[in-house]
């Protein structure tokens, strides 16, 4: 037997170590802070250990106590970021998925995981209206929104002589700039189209700047429209944006990655997703699974498969079954890639579709009630329209601009060195502002009534009130 192999008893007795640890860890959820009392120094001192030349054994978990300690807890009283909340029952299912260890190339490799993957596609495309599209999960958006621009440089780009130009609001995630970047189009191949007073992309402005190109010899070749941007979770004018782009012949791309998931509860706010050719989600967010688990979908398979198949001949499938002979890797950047599915099969599953539209539902009522308690408190003034669960604000009082943005930065250390609720914080036009981001299927009301007294308190701390 092999030095890395362990007993049944052996596995077992480690696996129950580790799942009483995680139990105890979510037990104590409401009762921590919201972020741990620990520094950097603290942390290297911590781990910063040799590499052991001969084995702990059990006794290798002991530490397991301190990563919890020193980990900044998925409280639901953390409202920082875009940030899902980490389900325990998908959570199991990566203890699951790791054993088995698949790795999900094609049907061959791991039949039971390419087909659970491909369903879960299917479930996540008919939830947010796309039925029909294909896909495949990936490590969050940013891989996403990488593979739909390469597969709209194939689609769209040919033209030669002419340069490749990307159109996106000027809100949009810094993913894109990075993708438009690594696909060779250069930074001066991304256009940033002003947003309007609502921080959606001007669709007026998005027109003037496609034939003020057209006319200087470029190539338009695609839009990317945002549906929850991560500053103030505005969503562009999805249809007259996917009009602009059969107009011209543009591939669209709808950066989904925060917002594109509550279609499943509130399909109003988000009318015109099926209209894109791309569009990427990320149920590590607003499914509430741990990370990674990102996806994206598309209307035309063949299209991925002409930007990404490029099968050696180690890789080919010879069946003649069309399901047996399917590869993700013609459709994918990924050639090994982890079984990402169970967990969220097993979510779902386990809990059902209705269950997350609640959830999903309940984080849209948290960001309207901030709003109005933001809104009531006479020291507090909003500073965002709020269009999906972000609430964008500050506090105020009379001093320049640029004194405020320094007390409004004080007051955001301060609320998180108290410890009770985190929040992260936002540029609007060029203002500091305190941000707040719900997808957190813990949060309750009684955690949201919290905020507003806390960076009160806060900001008396501050100010020495």
């Amino acid at each position: 037997m092999s030095a890395l192999d362990l007993s049944p008893e052996e596995f077992q007795s480690l696996a129950a170590r580790v799942t009483e640890l995680a139990t105890r860890f979510l037990t104590a959820l409401p009762t921590l802070p919201s972020f741990p009392s620990v520094s950097g120094q603290e942390t290297r001192a911590c781990f910063g250990e040799p590499l052991p030349e001969s084995g702990m054994k059990e006794a290798a978990l002991e530490m397991l106590e301190d990563v919890v300690a020193m980990s900044r807890p998925p409280s639901p009283r953390f409202h920082g970021y875009v940030l899902g909340s980490g389900e325990p029952v998908a959570a199991l299912a990566d203890l699951l998925a790791s054993v088995l260890n698949q790795n999900i190339t094609a049907w061959r490799s791991a039949p039971a995981g390419v087909t659970i993957e491909r369903q879960v596609i299917e479930w996540l495309a008919g939830a947010v209206g796309c039925s029909g599209f294909g896909g495949s999960l990936c490590s969050g958006a940013s891989a996403a929104n990488l593979m739909a621009l390469a597969m709209a440089r194939e689609a769209k780009g040919s033209l030669p002589g002419a340069r490749a130009t990307v159109y996106a609001s000027s809100e949009v995630h810094m993913s894109i700039p990075k993708a438009v970047a690594l696909l060779g189009l250069g930074r001066e191949g991304l256009r940033l189209v002003p947003a309007d007073s609502c921080w959606r992309m001007d669709v007026h402005a998005l027109r003037a700047a496609i034939d003020t190109d057209v006319a200087a010899g470029r190539k338009p070749i695609a839009v990317v429209a945002t549906a929850g941007t991560v500053n103030t979770g505005a969503v562009d004018p999805l249809e007259p944006i996917a009009a602009v782009s059969r107009q011209h012949d543009l591939w669209l791309h709808i950066d989904g990655a925060y917002g594109a998931l509550a279609a499943m509860a509130s399909p109003e706010r988000l009318r015109g997703l099926a209209l894109a050719d791309s569009l990427s989600l990320d149920p590590h967010k607003w499914l509430y699974q741990p990370v990674d688990c990102g996806a994206l979908l598309y209307r035309s398979p063949a299209a991925a498969r002409a930007a990404f198949a490029q099968t050696g001949e180690y890789a080919r499938a010879f069946g003649s079954d069309p399901l047996e002979a399917f590869s993700f890797f013609e459709e994918s950047i990924e050639l090994s890639r982890r079984f990402r599915a169970l967990k969220l099969w097993l979510s779902l599953r386990y809990h059902g579709a209705a269950a997350f539209r609640a959830a999903i539902r309940a984080d849209l009522q948290h960001a309207s009630n901030l709003a109005r308690m933001v809104r009531d408190a006479a020291e507090l003034e909003l500073m965002a329209p709020v269009e999906l669960s972000t609430v964008c604000f500050r506090y105020r009082t009379n001093i320049a601009d640029t004194d405020l943005d320094r007390l409004n930065a004080a007051i955001l250390k301060r609320l998180i060195e108290r410890g009770r609720i985190y929040l992260s914080n936002a540029s609007i036009a060029g203002r500091f502002a305190l941000r707040a981001c719900f997808v957190n299927h813990r949060t309750t009301d009684s955690d949201v009534a919290e905020i507003v007294p806390e960076v009160l308190a806060a900001s008396r701390d501050v100010r020495g009130a």
